[in-house]
């Protein structure tokens, strides 16, 4: 549980007015004193993300915001902080103060939980507090509104709360397989994993890990080389392998190693389903051909990394642009959770493979995308699209019987 990564944890998001009862709600669910608790309002500031495990849950992400009724131009920045976690929740939580009763900020935050489809748990807190809560209570029942009483800070209905969160978490939060579906018992799968000086030291990357072990859930073998070392790999194995899969920054030396007859794909075009929606994604690179000089492109990443060598978005993804407008094309970047909402003013949006990012998240980055009707693709896509290898690196999935299911994330 502790070694698994956050992109593929249970999001939990926490809402609700300043000293509702947030932090001591954490602190309760897990038992722990984690989330620092203080009767001034406003304690939380930016969002809080906090890796743990829930008895009956399993791993998650408990996410705990700033009040959504934070003022002021510093806390309308919070609030906005506080609404933007809603593009990763899984499940969300909004606390109302049995005291305070119910405003117009539950009802907003309730509103855009509805409309992004999110799972939603409604919970009274402070019952102890405010033993008579009746008005509250026929308000609520009133707009047909389901909620559990609780007292955070005494440990009251905790145990319920967390049985309504196991019972409300999604089937289809994350896409249980990443290749599995492309292979057959005793299958052999080589792995291009070169050890350039982006690759992280002591360890692989964590689309290399991840796929090692579906392959190895799926009954089958992997054999992980060098680029140096693909074909006297392929030369010595009696029996082909059923697929190639490299990085996408060396799809062109791969594919000219690899024979027609053997498949070969990228980590990045896996996750382009294992993570969001293949059928737009791969769309998004076939619009590449309509592509002119002067058009504006976003460049988008999840990772905050430092950019070093021949990087893929930065430098990689650029010349190959450059080579196929005769110009330097016209470039913005967006790193870590700093997504637009609004995307009209670009004719192309490349994101990276999405390693870093739970599947709502990127889900809602292609919605926005979809909403404005401009094109998203993703690092790997568009590598071989320009190196003119897209159809052979989405051969595989021909026949695949599990298709990444359309974005349910509606726009802010």
């Amino acid at each position: 549980m502790i070694g698994t990564p956050l992109s593929n944890r249970l999001h939990i998001g926490i809402f609700g007015r300043r000293n509702a009862g947030k932090s001591t709600l954490i602190n309760a669910l897990t038992g722990q004193d984690i989330a620092i608790v203080s009767s001034t309002p406003g304690t939380t500031t930016d969002p809080v993300y906090k890796a743990m495990e829930i008895h009956g849950v399993g791993p998650v992400v408990v996410i705990d915001t700033g009040g959504i009724d934070d003022s002021g131009d510093v806390g309308a920045q919070r609030v906005k902080k506080a609404y933007k976690v809603l593009n990763k929740t899984d499940i969300a939580v909004v606390l109302i103060d049995a005291q305070a009763g119910m405003s117009r900020y539950e009802e907003r935050i309730i509103a855009e939980v509805g409309h992004r489809k999110i799972p939603l748990i409604i919970a009274v807190n402070k019952i102890d507090a405010a033993p008579e809560f009746s008005q509250l209570s026929r308000e609520l029942g009133t707009k047909k509104i389901d909620f559990l009483s609780i007292s955070a800070s005494k440990g009251t209905g905790i145990d319920e709360l967390r049985k309504k969160i196991a019972a409300s978490a999604p089937d289809d939060f994350e896409r249980k397989i990443i290749l599995r579906d492309l292979l057959s018992p005793s299958d052999i799968v080589v792995m291009v994993a070169p050890l350039d000086i982006e690759a992280p030291k002591g360890r692989l990357k964590l689309p290399q890990v991840q796929t090692i072990r579906d392959v190895l859930d799926s009954d089958c073998s992997t054999i992980v080389v060098k680029e140096s070392d693909l074909e006297r790999t392929l030369k010595n194995l009696k029996t082909p392998p059923k697929l190639v899969i490299a990085e996408s920054h060396v799809f062109g030396a791969v594919a000219s190693v690899v024979p027609q007859d053997i498949p070969i794909t990228s980590f990045s075009v896996l996750y382009a389903r294992y993570k969001g929606d293949l059928d737009t994604l791969v769309a998004g690179a076939r619009s590449l051909d309509t592509l002119k000089a002067g058009d504006k492109i976003l460049i988008s990443e999840a990772c905050t990394h430092h950019p070093i060598g021949d990087d893929i978005g930065r430098v990689i993804i650029p010349n190959l642009l450059k080579k196929k407008l005769g110009a330097q094309p016209r470039l913005d970047y967006v790193a870590g959770y700093d997504f637009p909402g609004n995307v009209s003013q670009y004719r192309l949006v490349i994101h990276c493979g999405g390693c870093m990012l739970n599947r709502r998240e990127m889900l809602y980055r292609i919605s926005v995308a979809k909403e404005h009707a401009i094109p998203i693709t993703n690092y790997g896509m568009v590598i071989a699209h320009l190196l003119g290898i897209l159809d052979r690196v989405l051969l595989p999935f021909t026949n695949a019987t599990h298709r990444a299911e359309e974005p349910q994330c509606a726009t802010v």
